[in-house]
C-alpha cells in the first residue's frame, strides 16, 4: 500500500468510498456521526485543494481516504473529562474511511500519519466502536472528550512516538 495527496480526479471515488462508510457505520449501530450526507463534495473539494487529503492505494486503485494535517486543531484545545498526553506540536487525522478491500487499511494510514509527525490526535463518535477498536489496537490512548464546532460531542485519542 501507498499513501499520495489526493486530487480533484479522484473526488468520484472518494466520494463512493465514503457513502459506503456511512452505510457501514449506520450497518454497525452508528447513523448519526456523518448521517447522510457528511462529509460534502465542497469539503472534499477544499481539503484537496488544501493539500490536506489523502488515498491510499494498493496496486493502482484508491481502497482508503482520510484528512491529514500538521498543526494546531481548534477543536481539541478544549479537552473534558482527562487531558492530552502533553502540549507538544501534533498531527491530526479525520475523515478516515476505507472500501473494506483490505483488512488493516485503517491502521496502514494512521502509522502513515504518525510517521509523518510523530505526535498525533484523533477523534470518533462514541458509537463508532469500530475505529475505538482500531485505535485502541494501534496504541493510541484515550485521553477525554471534546466537542465539535456544531457541539457534538467525539471521544479523543493520541500516540507518540
Amino acid at each position: 500500500m501507498k499513501i499520495r495527496k489526493s486530487t480533484l480526479d479522484d473526488m468520484g471515488i472518494i466520494l463512493k468510498i465514503y457513502a459506503d462508510a456511512r452505510s457501514f457505520m449506520a450497518s454497525r449501530g452508528n447513523p448519526t456521526q456523518w448521517g447522510s450526507i457528511y462529509p460534502s463534495q465542497t469539503l472534499l473539494e477544499n481539503d484537496i485543494q488544501s493539500g490536506d487529503s489523502y488515498v491510499c492505494e494498493e496496486h493502482g486503485k484508491i481502497i482508503a481516504t482520510f484528512f491529514y494535517r500538521f498543526g494546531v486543531d481548534e477543536t481539541y484545545l478544549k479537552i473534558y473529562n482527562g487531558e492530552w498526553l502533553d502540549e507538544s506540536p501534533y498531527g491530526v487525522v479525520h475523515r478516515i474511511a476505507s472500501d473494506g478491500t483490505i483488512r488493516g487499511t485503517a491502521s496502514f494510514c494512521l502509522k502513515w500519519a504518525l510517521e509523518q509527525c510523530g505526535n498525533l490526535r484523533i477523534d470518533t463518535h462514541r458509537n463508532n466502536t469500530v475505529m475505538q477498536h482500531t485505535l485502541d489496537k494501534n496504541g493510541f490512548t484515550y485521553c477525554g472528550v471534546i466537542y465539535l464546532e456544531d457541539g457534538s460531542e467525539r471521544i479523543a485519542y493520541q500516540k507518540k512516538l
